[in-house]
């Protein structure tokens, strides 16, 4: 699926694939729920566990190349400054635009850059504050700098603009779950996702999580 909010030249390629997978992996999360922005706007359906690759069968008798090695966040940085220096440039002319500003702001969150790619997520939304998946992407940035009530707040409010968008939904879920022990909440959020999304594409893995969180309560 296309991202709306992304800029032609953040096309995948194998390796930017492979680059991103690894900062994924590097990073971590509290009982391995890894939520990459990614993987969590409006066009993009979420996938939870920060090991989800996919196995590539290989001939027997033929040689592979050895995989890349994990980018270091200084050679990250590196690519998303490289990356914006175009959209910078523009930027300085048109300083409001928002679709600017939201692809600025995902390329620093690709890079881990999370308070950076904040500060851009809201400038964003002062010129497009109904943006959900604007907001969804900000409040995941939130809980990756360790900040769960931030990263709720600006669920909520993405769900005021949109109460059914289930990525949202999702995300929010899992900060309840994860960040404030909120199993209840948790499990509302999952529910109501697959009551009003019964072809959700990530479905067997939500609910896969309900099964967790309920015999974690059932066990206290």
């Amino acid at each position: 699926m296309i991202d709306t909010h992304r800029s032609p030249m953040m096309q995948w390629t194998p390796e930017r694939a492979i680059l991103l997978a690894g900062a994924c992996l590097m990073l971590g999360i509290a009982g391995g729920w890894c939520i990459p922005r990614l993987q969590i706007g409006s066009q993009h359906p979420p996938i939870a566990g920060a090991a989800n690759t996919a196995t590539i069968s290989t001939p027997q008798g033929t040689k592979t190349s050895p995989a890349p090695a994990v980018p270091t966040p200084a050679q990250m940085q590196e690519l998303a400054d490289a990356q914006a220096a175009p959209l910078l440039d523009k930027l300085k002319s048109d300083p409001g635009n928002p679709d600017l500003l939201t692809s600025i702001g995902n390329l620093y969150y690709d890079a881990q850059r999370y308070p950076v790619a904040v500060d851009y997520y809201a400038r964003a939304l002062k010129a497009r504050p109904s943006d959900a998946a604007v907001r969804t992407d900000m409040g995941t940035a939130y809980w990756y700098m360790g900040n769960a009530v931030a990263a709720i707040v600006e669920f909520d409010k993405a769900l005021v603009y949109e109460p059914n968008n289930p990525n949202t939904l999702f995300n929010r879920g899992l900060v309840k779950w994860k960040g404030k022990t909120d199993g209840a909440g948790a499990l509302a959020d999952w529910e109501k996702l697959l009551a009003i999304n019964p072809d959700y594409k990530g479905k067997e893995q939500v609910k896969q999580m309900i099964a967790e969180v309920k015999q974690h309560t059932a066990l206290k």
